[in-house]
């Protein structure tokens, strides 16, 4: 039976009215749920598309994404609230339907939107892309959601930190359980340490910039921005600010290549690299996991101001186009190539710096990428740690005597930073690698709270960075 005939006779129908901001925002939620996409990739075509036919302004596209990021950040909360206000397991609930809970109680728990309009603009958006019999339901679930605030939900349906620290902090600050296990791990204990974590993971990132040496400097840079839209770096002397709502495409810089978009950490792991003391020639580069190119293309413009050439490496050939993307324009010498790392096509010994940022679970990038967090399983670890080895085996293997290799990765998890250097330093899985540590820590200057070292580990809720970690090697014999 059709819609109309459900009805009741007599009564007149009316359309439900379409609002472009929370169907672009259902839209996206549904890429990231039904095609594994990344929200950061899916939005921006979205935004776009929206801008050129005329259904979007500024105030839109921002309320946009909000919505997105915001329910894909809380979700673990919202579904945990979701759960407690329906009468069947979560996963019995269709995948949509979800979604547009979600999104609603986001508005509702998370943003300034009054309720009731919160609650109508999710209704209606539930008529337009479920249906009139479900967004009953979807109604039903929302206005028991609206009674009480976040605070008194979690208070609820989050399990008391005494009887299950994990899971109190998984339900309240909207992790994976294993997730806040293994960040607590890193951390090293302290309940202080790992809620100024999950809570910096559930705040809006900065946008940065990297001024390219050679092209650009950070202060030409920042007086082309103004001083209402951008400032300085916190710790790198190339890395500019921008304000809230500032757009990164709309900077000539950035459209010319002068300048790109480039996480304040990468670009600290970058430098370090760069700046350690070598004995010798320095004059060959690598970068063996060079894709998408934001570090190849800062340690291309350093090489090229002291003569040396940049060789950048990447396995998948469309992220290898990235790499030329990023790279061009560049004022040194270098080249690109498409290349597995495990199996080099160089030989052994003719580099004097290399820099292998190895591929990872992502778990230092989550204020980013917030659905990774729901995307990424404990076994992921196991299929990355062979990988991850042999990168830095292959990397102390191209690296000349008395050269220095860069071992990085933006996850903080203990499984793919100081146990894989150790690991390949003790031979465990391989032989042991003729190597020694080299102290990170004086190679960023001015960075606070870098702990005993030789390796760093940084953090969002103390260095306002990824969670990248970096551990520098000499090759000794």
């Amino acid at each position: 039976m059709n819609e109309q005939a459900r009805r009741r006779p007599g009564k007149s129908y009316r359309r439900p009215k379409k609002d472009p901001v929370r169907i672009l925002a259902f839209e996206a939620l549904r890429a990231v749920d039904e095609r594994a996409a990344y929200a950061n990739l899916v939005l921006p075509p979205l935004l776009k598309k929206a801008r050129e036919a005329g259904d979007f302004d500024t105030r839109d596209a921002a309320l946009a994404t909000e919505l997105v990021y915001g329910t894909l950040r809380r979700q673990g909360t919202y579904d945990a609230i979701i759960s407690a206000c329906i009468d069947r397991p979560l996963r019995q609930v269709d995948p949509p339907v979800l979604d547009v809970l979600a999104l609603g109680a986001h508005q509702l728990l998370g943003t300034r939107i009054p309720t009731h309009a919160a609650v109508s603009a999710s209704v209606e958006l539930a008529r337009v892309v479920l249906g009139d019999g479900r967004a009953k339901f979807v109604n039903a679930v929302l206005r028991k959601i609206s009674r009480d605030d976040l605070d008194t939900w979690v208070e609820r349906v989050a399990p008391p930190y005494d009887e299950d620290a994990e899971d109190h902090l998984a339900v309240v600050h909207s992790h994976p359980r294993w997730v806040v296990s293994a960040l607590w791990d890193a951390l090293g204990g302290g309940r202080g340490g790992i809620e100024d974590l999950l809570e910096a993971d559930n705040e809006r990132p900065e946008v940065t910039l990297v001024a390219r040496p050679g092209r650009i400097s950070a202060d030409d840079l920042l007086d082309t921005l103004g001083e209402e839209s951008g400032l300085p770096g916190r710790w790198s002397p190339y890395a500019v600010r921008l304000t809230e709502g500032g757009e990164p495409g709309a900077i000539d810089a950035v459209r010319e290549g002068r300048a790109g978009v480039q996480d304040e950490g990468s670009q600290l792991v970058a430098l370090a690299l760069a700046n350690a003391p070598l004995d010798g020639t320095d004059e060959r580069w690598l970068d063996g996991c060079a894709g998408p190119g934001g570090k190849a293309a800062l340690l291309a413009a350093l090489a090229a101001e002291r003569g040396a050439h940049l060789l950048a490496a990447e396995k998948q050939p469309h992220r290898a186009r990235l790499v030329e993307r990023a790279l061009a324009g560049n004022p040194g010498p270098y080249q690109v190539i498409t290349a597995d790392g495990t199996r080099p096509p160089w030989r052994p010994g003719v580099f004097d710096r290399v820099l292998v940022d190895v591929p990872c679970t992502g778990l230092g990038a989550l204020r980013r990428r917030p659905e990774a967090r729901w995307r990424r399983r404990p076994e992921d670890l196991e299929g990355f740690a062979p990988l991850q080895r042999s990168l830095l085996r292959e990397a102390l293997k191209a690296v000349r005597v008395g050269g220095v290799v860069g071992y990085a990765t933006c996850s903080p998890h203990l499984a793919e930073t100081r146990t894989v250097v150790d690991d390949v330093l003790k031979g465990r899985g391989g032989p042991a690698a003729e190597a020694e540590w080299v102290d990170a820590r004086p190679l960023m200057p001015g960075v606070s709270a870098l702990g005993d070292g030789p390796d760093v580990q940084l953090w969002p809720h103390v260095h306002g960075t990824d969670a990248m970690y970096l551990a520098l090697l000499r090759r000794t014999a």
